[in-house]
């Protein structure tokens, strides 16, 4: 797996663009956020929801990024859009550890939905004790 590469560099490539702030569908991220947050951080992980634990968590996560993203005008799309939005947390001020561990969950959440990959109780424990470590930290910034 390469390492998240810099922020500016999707903007110059025009994976992220510059639009008007859009308040009311921030909000609306942000919202469906909690109701996800409110059932991950309910479950206990294990081999049989391993994937889901890790697909929900990865999202919900993407989500708040977004949310972010479009107050401050900012959208990401196309080739390399959720790599763009992992690495705008090193804009955010999080340290490379959790930004290395976002694109891990990034490129793990990729194989589970396209190539059948399956994950343990281990590593969803693991992304479990991300989300709830860093979704208040991102909801704070919004």
């Amino acid at each position: 797996m390469k390492p998240i590469r810099s922020f500016e560099g999707f903007l110059a490539e025009r994976v992220v663009k510059k639009k008007i702030p859009d308040k009311s569908r921030a909000n609306f991220l942000v919202k469906e956020t909690e109701k996800s947050f409110s059932f991950v951080r309910s479950l206990k992980a294990d081999d049989e929801n391993a994937n889901s634990l890790v697909k929900l968590s990865y999202d919900l996560i993407m989500e708040l990024i977004r949310a972010k993203m479009i107050l401050e005008g900012l959208s990401a799309s196309g080739q390399g859009a959720h790599e763009a939005e992992v690495a705008y947390l090193r804009t955010l001020g999080f340290s490379e550890n959790v930004i290395q561990f976002a694109n891990q969950l990034r490129y793990f959440r990729n194989r589970i939905m396209y190539y059948g990959k399956f994950m343990d109780k281990q590593y969803a424990e693991n992304v479990l004790a991300f989300t709830k470590k860093i979704y208040p930290k991102l909801k704070e910034m919004i």
